[in-house]
């Protein structure tokens, strides 16, 4: 992909993102000021949220912002804004939940909530299991996310309204995204039982429901939607999200094994002992012979695996031909989004910054 440049959707998306970060930080500051005026005690709630918020691509806040100029919404308007905190937002209870579910201790080069909260109680020498402590706040936050995200969502006002098609659209981003949780819960459980053969269709539905509808379709669509867009300039948004959240998301399970630590912020090799059947791994345990499917089996999801282990596998997945598939796959839906992008019935500048946010989607390292 290589959109041509433009003079104008580069500055207008960094005001954008600024735009989001300052309300995002005004509204958590207020919530904080609640809690400290209700229960001060409660306040490490939202200051972890408010520092998982802080960083981040914002992606999918912008991609609901550039769906919402698609349709001819107006330029950093209180709506798009809005839409783009509360989708941060549901990104940060998913995260914070994802993490808890993995037992990942990191997160962008931090502890992870649930282990900021354990070591909270590490520190302070309290009673009780801090282990314990640490998912159970983290849990809480997480809810609280939750809930925060509706309330920023319905505060857009009639645009977001019950009825509305961005009501929709939300309201089923968020059970899609709890059922695909599910899912992968279920294939880390009852995966190694089922049929290898169907190992790669499972994954790609589980990637399509935890994290490719989320991170791509709903924002761009949630964004068009508050905008008024029709439903032709919707099925056109779909066709270039969907593909393009598939590729983002196996570019994900693939650093997620190859990654560099340094700029994942994430273990080498995390996804190995957390026992994510990722669509690598599905290729794999498809290409690879009985003894090394059953050593891919005996050690996928061991929390305890050595460097010089991660290496082996990694060298099993590369050896199998897995990785290549699974690069395979992100071209051709990266063919699939510059189709798509080129036939989407929106200006210039707005094909423009979609082509690029789509680049750094699916090529990045990070």
């Amino acid at each position: 992909m290589e959109p041509s440049l433009t003079t104008t959707s580069p500055a207008e998306q960094d005001d954008f993102r600024q735009a989001v970060a300052g309300t995002l930080q005004q509204f958590l500051g207020g919530q904080k000021e609640l809690l400290l005026d209700a229960a001060p005690d409660a306040a490490p709630l939202v200051e972890a949220i408010a520092d998982l918020t802080a960083g981040g691509k914002r992606l999918r806040a912008l991609l609901a912002y550039w769906g919402w100029r698609g349709a001819g919404g107006s330029v950093l308007a209180e709506p798009a804004v809005q839409a783009g905190v509360a989708l941060e937002l549901f990104q940060a209870a998913a995260l914070i939940h994802d993490d808890i579910i993995d037992r990942s201790d990191t997160r962008r080069g931090n502890p992870s909530v649930h282990r900021r909260f354990e070591q909270q109680h590490r520190r302070n020498g309290w009673s009780l299991d801090a282990e314990r402590y640490g998912q159970a706040s983290a849990l809480l936050a997480g809810d609280l996310c939750l809930s925060l995200s509706e309330e920023v969502f319905s505060g857009i006002g009639a645009e977001a309204a019950a009825g509305t098609p961005a009501r929709a659209i939300f309201n089923r981003m968020r059970a899609e995204v709890m059922a695909g949780q599910y899912l992968d819960l279920l294939e880390e459980a009852a995966g190694p039982g089922r049929p290898v053969e169907a190992a790669v269709d499972r994954a790609l539905q589980i990637l399509r429901y935890k994290s490719a509808k989320y991170s791509t379709v709903h924002p761009l669509s949630v964004g068009g939607a508050l905008a008024g867009a029709s439903a032709e300039l919707l099925d056109a948004y779909v066709a270039f999200s969907l593909p393009l959240g598939e590729a983002f998301q196996i570019r994900d399970d693939v650093l997620g094994v190859f990654g560099d630590p340094a700029t994942t912020g994430k273990p080498a090799g995390d996804d190995l002992r957390e026992g994510k059947r990722t669509v690598l791994i599905a290729h794999t345990l498809n290409h690879c012979t009985p003894a090394e499917r059953d050593l891919l089996e005996a050690k996928l999801g061991s929390p305890e695996l050595s460097d010089q282990t991660v290496e082996e596998l990694r060298g099993l997945i590369t050896s199998s031909g897995a990785l290549a598939a699974a690069e395979q796959m992100i071209s051709e839906r990266t063919a699939a989004v510059d189709e798509a992008l080129a036939a989407l019935p929106v200006t210039a500048d707005v094909r423009n910054a979609l082509g690029r946010l789509a680049d750094s989607a699916v090529r990045r390292n990070a």
